[in-house]
């Protein structure tokens, strides 16, 4: 099967009180979302319950839009194992996507981990956007004081600022300003103002036709706006956002060993990776993304969007110097280039 057929799995998380369980339920109303499971560390804290028509079992509940909510009893690969299986054997509606619900102090890495990582389910699941939810009248104070949302807001591909309509004024501004040095890579959205569709935040991914092509102008608009900000990114955690421009095209086998050597020795500290790459050998674009130890399948596009043909990386790290992640992708790639191993490289496999 082919990566883009796999069950995606979505993450929704964000610190206690940050109103992830609202935006979900408004999300679970769109037809768009009918055939989702919906897995939740507790029912109680989804307020789901004016859409339940019946109990399937114990641990499911079948919404009126056709989507189910099941609760996560012990580990997460049971729970995605389970549903699958029941799935397969026609025990419930056969779901097309899932969406995981975290608790408010949870790391959504290992989620990641485990759907992108865990031998069964990675041939199954895949993972789609994950999207992290913050609120203007708490967030600066909750990530100057917790790990947990600093976490949450560096591995998201999309931000979504809550209660702007009630904070005080300033506040969603200078809000605004920290999320963006923590992550460059998200699109930040404001809950009381922006159109929240499924399409913006959900179903349009990477290895979406039309998630493609917002993903490719994001990308190229942040390395834009990177290459004329001389601003420190550093958040006070210690967590660093940054994009890098290459002129040359990279050797894929160069670049697959730095990659692989970096997450071996500092894979707890690239928290994510995303980038469109000019492949030596390859006519067009190859984009690539990754969350700490796990990379996600490169993903080919059908052309370049524009005449600019420069690989472009965007890195958010904790406790890693910008400069020398450049010079050292710099120096593996000219090593390469001084032998002959670039010819023939054809369409690139993970």
């Amino acid at each position: 099967m082919a990566y883009d057929t796999f069950i995606p799995v979505n993450v929704v998380t964000g610190f206690l009180g940050s109103g992830k369980t609202t935006l979900l339920q408004k999300l679970l109303h769109s037809p768009l979302l009918d055939d989702t499971a919906v897995l939740v560390n507790e029912f109680g804290e989804v307020g789901l319950d004016h859409h339940l028509l019946e109990t399937a079992t114990e641990s499911t509940l079948l919404m009126d839009n056709g989507c189910l909510c099941c609760a996560i009893r012990g580990d997460l690969k049971d729970s995605l194992r389970d549903l699958f299986d029941r799935r397969e054997r026609a025990e419930i509606p056969a779901f097309k996507r899932v969406i995981i619900e975290t608790s408010g102090l949870a790391d959504p890495v290992p989620i990641a981990y485990t759907v992108l990582a865990e031998p069964v389910l990675q041939h199954h699941f895949r993972l789609g956007n994950v999207i992290t939810t913050i609120d203007a009248v708490n967030g600066l104070k909750q990530l100057a004081e917790f790990d947990e949302p600093v976490k949450q807001v560096a591995v998201a591909d999309r931000l979504i600022i809550t209660k702007t309509d009630i904070a005080e004024p300033g506040q969603a501004d200078e809000l605004r300003l920290a999320l963006q040095r923590l992550n460059i890579s998200a699109p930040l959205f404001d809950a009381a103002v922006d159109d929240l569709s499924p399409q913006r935040l959900i179903t349009e991914d990477i290895h979406d036709p039309k998630g493609k092509g917002q993903e490719i102008k994001h990308l190229m608009s942040v390395a834009e706006a990177e290459a004329d900000d001389h601003t420190d990114h550093k958040h006070t955690s210690g967590v660093t956002s940054f994009a890098l421009t290459f002129d040359q095209p990279l050797d894929w086998t160069a670049y697959g060993i730095w990659m692989t050597m970096l997450l071996n020795h500092y894979g707890d500290k690239v928290l994510r990776i995303k980038g469109m790459l000019n492949v030596l050998g390859v006519a067009t674009p190859v984009l690539i993304n990754g969350v700490q130890h796990v990379v996600h399948p490169p993903v080919h596009l059908e052309s370049w969007p524009d005449a600019d043909q420069r690989s472009r990386l965007v890195f958010i790290v904790r406790g890693m110097d910008q400069a020398r992640i450049e010079a050292s992708l710099a120096a593996f790639n000219g090593l390469a280039n001084t032998s002959p191993v670039n010819a023939g490289l054809g369409r690139i496999s993970a």
